[in-house]
């Protein structure tokens, strides 16, 4: 069983940066592929990026490629989502997510853990 815990979410202004992370407690962590989620009000969770378990592949959403960087410190059971440029619709509850399969990525259901999220927050 893994347990997550998201940081460094906050408010910023459109066109600055953030860098969230998500600690994860036990020793499997790098058995887990590792995802980043979004959560806007009254609309769906929604997949952002993924990694997989050594860090050398990655996977984004379109809406984020070019702007957001996931990256993992296996050392560390650390993953991070860089994220720069943002746009006032970033703004959300951010999640990260645990899953054992390099598939179904996009799909918040086949995700086994799941942090409690960190708001971000992008003003105008």
């Amino acid at each position: 069983q893994v347990q997550l815990v998201e940081s460094g979410g906050g408010l910023v202004q459109a066109g600055g940066s953030l860098r969230l992370s998500c600690a994860a407690s036990g020793r499997t962590f790098s058995r887990y592929v590792m995802g980043w989620f979004r959560q806007a009000p009254g609309k769906e969770r929604a997949f952002q990026a993924a990694i997989s378990w050594s860090g050398r592949t990655t996977y984004y959403a379109d809406s984020v490629k070019g702007r957001f960087t996931i990256s993992r410190d296996n050392a560390e059971n650390t993953v991070y989502l860089q994220m720069n440029s943002l746009k006032p619709e970033d703004t959300a509850v951010y999640y990260c997510a645990a899953k054992g399969a390099w598939d179904r990525l996009t799909s918040s259901q086949q995700y086994d853990y799941w942090g409690q999220g960190t708001q971000v927050t992008v003003s105008s």
